[in-house]
């Protein structure tokens, strides 16, 4: 019950959401102390995916072994998946009857909240000249060439670069990450995320089934994503809207709405499948959208916790994790002009607006939620005075 309280609470984003996890865990609760928070914290921000929903996985598998785990999501994840769904199906049925400035105002929102992400991510990953230039080009690269491969081959590319460039030292403090799992069922798990990873794209090209390309889409976006829930934003755009599953309005107007829902901004998969699609159907493609996006968390973080002692004090693996890192902040800024800037900003009142949020996110310090709920209230407003 208490990850179903804070999935009904917890706004703010990946960052406040560590910060509710260490109020709950460690301050109030005492189900682990400082040391091993801060490990399990440094695992998920490790891997790709989303950090905060890793920890919560992490924390439930310490706790009650994988059906915590399981739970532990659930109870975290399933209030913004619903609302996002409900909102999905609110467009499709009565699209008709929102004012076109609310979600407009939704979309200039999107604006603001994708460029605080860029900027937070660049002071803390792009610290130097090379980082900066890493970033840099990965946004040219990917502006240059709007594919997901694209992408995922400047991200791969940004590892091999880091791992030449960047010494790390390496961490030798004793670690405190020990999960319940065996090795042998994390070495199972670990198999078979990189088994899906390789054989979905190889059976959706053979196959016409749009089951399988949800799949496989959503399980690549999940399982490549690294830097938190803003990143997926580029990739799942460069899939979903091209091929025309949703439109380019629909897809930031979902976005902006997923700022003012509590939870991880991943469950904004639910709501690109429930716009996906009519009536039941809708239902269940949100639901798969929603289990492949989250599908590989699972599999990482089952497969990586008993072996995490050794990796964090690998050099190497730091070194190549720094590159990746700094090409994830260039693919943001990317997204940041397209399609976020270009789809939203069609004049100088909607540049205001977007000023407006974002010194209202960085400055006045307005929780997400409410920026959003004013972003579309002002956007309505600017349709009908313009």
């Amino acid at each position: 019950m208490v990850f179903l309280r804070l999935g009904l609470t917890s706004f703010g984003g990946p960052v406040a959401h560590l910060g509710y996890f260490r109020e709950e865990f460690v301050n109030r609760r005492r189900w682990l102390d400082e040391a091993r928070y801060a490990d399990l914290v440094a695992l998920c921000q490790f891997l790709p995916g989303p950090a905060s929903s890793q920890v919560g996985i992490a924390i439930g598998l310490l706790r009650g072994g994988y059906r915590g785990s399981l739970a532990a999501w659930a109870g975290f994840t399933l209030p913004s998946a619903i609302a996002l769904t409900l909102f999905a199906l609110g467009i499709a049925s009565w699209g008709e009857a929102f004012p076109s400035g609310l979600l407009h105002g939704l979309k200039i929102v999107a604006v603001a909240v994708v460029a605080q992400a860029v900027w937070g991510m660049a002071r803390s990953l792009c610290t130097d000249g090379t980082r900066t230039t890493i970033a840099l080009l990965a946004a040219c690269a990917v502006l240059i060439l709007p594919n997901a491969w694209a992408q995922l081959g400047v991200i791969a590319l940004a590892g091999v670069v880091g791992r030449v460039l960047f010494r790390p030292a390496p961490k030798g403090a004793p670690g405190h990450c020990h999960g319940r799992g065996r090795r042998s069922t994390a070495g199972m798990c670990l198999v078979l995320f990189f088994a899906l990873l390789t054989v979905l794209p190889a059976l959706n090209a053979a196959s016409t089934s749009p089951w399988l390309a949800l799949l496989d889409t959503f399980y690549r976006a999940g399982a490549l994503v690294f830097g938190g829930g803003h990143v997926v934003l580029p990739l799942l755009q460069a899939e979903v809207v091209p091929n025309g599953w949703v439109s380019n309005d629909t897809f930031l107007a979902g976005y902006g709405a997923a700022q003012a829902v509590p939870g991880p901004l991943f469950t904004f998969s639910a709501f690109l499948g429930g716009s996906m699609n009519s009536g039941s159907v809708s239902l269940i493609s949100a639901g798969v959208c929603l289990t492949a996006v989250f599908l590989p968390s699972f599999l990482l973080v089952f497969g990586v916790m008993p072996f995490w002692d050794r990796l964090r004090t690998n050099s190497h693996v730091q070194a190549a994790l720094a590159g990746v890192n700094a090409a994830v902040v260039g693919l943001l800024l990317a997204a940041l002009y397209d399609p976020v800037w270009t789809s939203a900003i069609f004049g100088p009142g909607d540049f205001a607006l977007a000023l407006i949020a974002l010194v209202a996110l960085m400055v006045w310090k307005l929780p997400p939620w409410l920026v959003v709920l004013a972003g579309g209230f002002a956007g309505w407003a600017l349709s009908v005075l313009l």
